[in-house]
């Protein structure tokens, strides 16, 4: 029977917020409880599935897994490989024909710009998994480097920002697997880094550039002989690394010069295109001037600035100062704030209370926003998914806000939750009792993975000009190890087709 070992490490790092990200924040799954995840529709079921049906043993290593936020501590690193070492090297001795990797690509840790690679090149040291094949899924937002490439066969990323396609992306990751082995051909990796950094706010695949780009890959994975999948990542701008920003990679079993050149052909047109990944923003206070209510859906204020998927703490308060100054009627927001929660705790339904929200999180916010507030409800937070292909199904089928608490000022209805969730599944409203479609206006802490939920009930979509670690402005970002010059941080000259 095919042996295939199974492990995988999370995590998309903002190096420019003040928390650190520690052991204790990551989700685990070892052993029985990770071959258990098949059906949850995670990449890591995609991988799953596709393994039962092909009849092969998934030996078990370890998944570390974690939502965006910031710095990871190196010992998380030390702690995962500790762990999956020995695993490894036991199933290497027991008969192993491949490796599959459940990763993220965006991940930094207080001692490596690259745990990715880091993690590759101490696996191919391992005394016999120099020559097994090493397969693997990884996130669009990824940092790619050259020693992703090099140091394994082939590794594939989503197509869509939503990223609805976390299954679909691991089911084709696993499909060149079971080529490779049935075959016996090693494809091969080509990486090319551009000098451009977009905001993940610029890198949705329903417009340009991403949405050229990723019919552009397309159309060279079937015009380019020998090639298996060729990859558009958009890159994750608040990785301060050397290699952060837009790259591509091209697996191919056929003509190394010609993958190349399909790389270039990529990087010509992002280069074509690299002032359409700068999105346009809006004044908030202009937006809500200008609303008038009775639209049919709500109206979306984005606070991109804020996203949580993309590492913001969620509790940013210029929507919602925005929302109490109009004294808009009819408007939600969802807050993360565990110290509001508490507060309210022994409050009875109905009752009021004063108390600070929100702006405890970042240093660019203006700190907590005091409001007398109605108590409507409360919850555990748990929820199930309304959309199964949303993109955080990579934390399950079932979610969960941490304690949480509904409650409204004036015309302003406040979610608040213990923990960070990013906005991508109208069940987080639904769970409270509440129907997104009723509101009139609603704050998202969001930059394009909301969409998928939100559009088709939105009336219109403003991402609005607010303060926070998201910033849309890098040049708002004290960057320090990323290569420069680089578009729009810098005016490029010369070489623009990257490296």
């Amino acid at each position: 029977m095919t042996r295939i070992f199974l492990a995988g490490i999370f995590h998309e790092t903002h190096s420019f917020t003040d928390d650190r990200t520690r052991l204790e924040d990551f989700a685990i799954h070892r052993g029985r409880a990770l071959l258990d995840r098949i059906g949850d529709g995670s990449q890591v079921d995609g991988f799953l599935t596709t393994a039962a049906r092909l009849g092969w043993e998934v030996v078990p290593g370890a998944n570390y897994l974690c939502g965006a936020s910031g710095m990871v501590e190196q010992l998380v690193f030390e702690t995962f490989w500790d762990e999956v070492r020995p695993l490894l090297v036991s199933a290497i001795a027991g008969g192993l024909d491949a490796i599959f990797l459940n990763l993220h690509g965006a991940m930094v840790t207080t001692g490596l710009e690259d745990p990715d690679g880091e993690l590759l090149r101490r696996i191919r040291a391992i005394q016999g998994a120099a020559d097994l094949p090493v397969f693997g899924v990884f996130d669009l937002h990824a940092t790619l480097t050259q020693e992703m490439g090099a140091l394994s066969d082939g590794l594939i990323c989503y197509r869509e920002c939503p990223h609805d396609d976390t299954f679909e992306s691991a089911v084709r990751a696993t499909g060149l697997l079971a080529r490779c082995l049935q075959t016996g051909v090693r494809p091969r990796q080509h990486v090319l880094v551009t000098p451009i950094v977009w905001p993940p706010t610029g890198t949705g695949t329903r417009d340009d550039p991403m949405r050229a780009l990723e019919a552009a890959a397309r159309r060279l994975e079937r015009g380019i002989p020998g090639v298996l999948a060729v990859n558009i990542a958009g890159g994750y701008a608040y990785a301060d690394v050397y290699n952060a920003g837009v790259g591509f990679s091209i697996v191919t079993e056929g003509d190394d010069e010609a993958a190349r050149a399909g790389l270039r052909e990529l990087a010509e047109i992002a280069w074509a295109l690299r002032r359409k990944g700068i999105p346009q923003e809006h004044d908030l206070d202009a937006v809500l001037r200008d609303f008038k209510p009775g639209a049919k859906g709500p109206v979306l204020l984005v606070d991109s600035a804020d996203n949580i998927g993309g590492g913001g703490p969620g509790d940013c308060t210029d929507v919602l100062r925005a929302l109490v100054k109009h004294d808009a009627q009819g408007a939600g927001v969802i807050i993360a704030d565990a110290a509001a929660v508490a507060a309210l705790e022994t409050l009875p339904v109905g009752g009021r209370a004063t108390l600070p929200i929100g702006g405890k999180g970042s240093r660019l916010d203006p700190g907590p926003l005091t409001l007398e507030v109605e108590l409507l409800s409360r919850s555990d937070g748990r929820f199930d998914l309304e959309d199964e292909q949303s993109s955080i199904v990579v934390l399950g089928r079932t979610v969960s806000m941490g304690r949480s608490a509904v409650v409204r000022h004036r015309g302003v209805t406040i979610l608040l939750t213990s923990q960070r969730l990013a906005p991508f599944d109208l069940g987080q409203w639904r769970s409270q009792g509440i129907a997104p479609e009723s509101f009139s206006l609603i704050g998202i802490k969001a930059a394009v993975g909301h969409r998928r939920a939100y559009d088709p009930i939105a009336s219109a979509s403003f991402t609005v000009r607010t303060r926070g670690p998201c910033t849309s402005d890098l040049s708002l970002l004290p960057y320090k190890r990323i290569r420069r010059p680089v578009f729009p941080l810098d005016d490029v000259e010369g070489d623009t087709t990257g490296r």
